[in-house]
């Protein structure tokens, strides 16, 4: 049963830091990047315990009809940036039967930490409602229109999208 619990979509992990592969700067990254469903109560655990959040995302993974809304909770770096101009770009791909399409959603980022940061992007209500299945993601950190750090899920780059990502 535990195993169960744990059972995760591989599209949750990234492919490692492309910031070096794609020659980004070294002092900013992002970090971890976790979908998660929301509940009506725009919750995604039911107390702070990993396993308590671990066992309510299969309980909503299994339950569709008790899910409100998707959110990208991602943490991120970033060292000798102009914090007035920083946003974050979240891209959810869906699947609603055979059609896939991809919705954008891009916040301004602010510093909350000192040694790392946390933001989330949520995709709720109306927008959610039509999405569908997640099948994969791209998050981009921008300072001024230009990317400074990026990651995908393992499938972003192997799904053709009829649609232009927004880039």
């Amino acid at each position: 049963m535990a195993a169960a619990l744990f059972a995760v979509s591989p599209y949750i992990y990234g492919q490692g830091n492309l910031n070096q592969r794609r020659g980004f700067p070294a002092d900013s990254k992002i970090i971890k990047v976790l979908p998660q469903f929301l509940d009506k109560k725009g919750r995604h655990t039911l107390s702070p315990s990993l396993y308590e959040r671990d066992a309510y995302q299969y309980f909503l993974r299994k339950h569709p009809k008790d899910r409100y809304g998707l959110r990208l909770a991602i943490q991120w770096k970033a060292r000798n940036i102009d914090w007035d101009r920083l946003t974050i770009r979240a891209e959810f791909r869906g699947a609603v039967g055979n059609d896939l399409h991809t919705t954008v959603v891009e916040e301004p980022l602010r510093k909350e930490g000192w040694f790392g940061n946390w933001t989330e992007c949520r995709l709720t209500g109306d927008k959610f409602a039509g999405f569908g299945e997640l099948i994969a993601w791209h998050v981009t950190i921008l300072e001024d229109n230009r990317p400074i750090a990026q990651e995908e899920s393992f499938l972003w780059s192997g799904i053709v999208s009829d649609e232009p990502t927004g880039k």
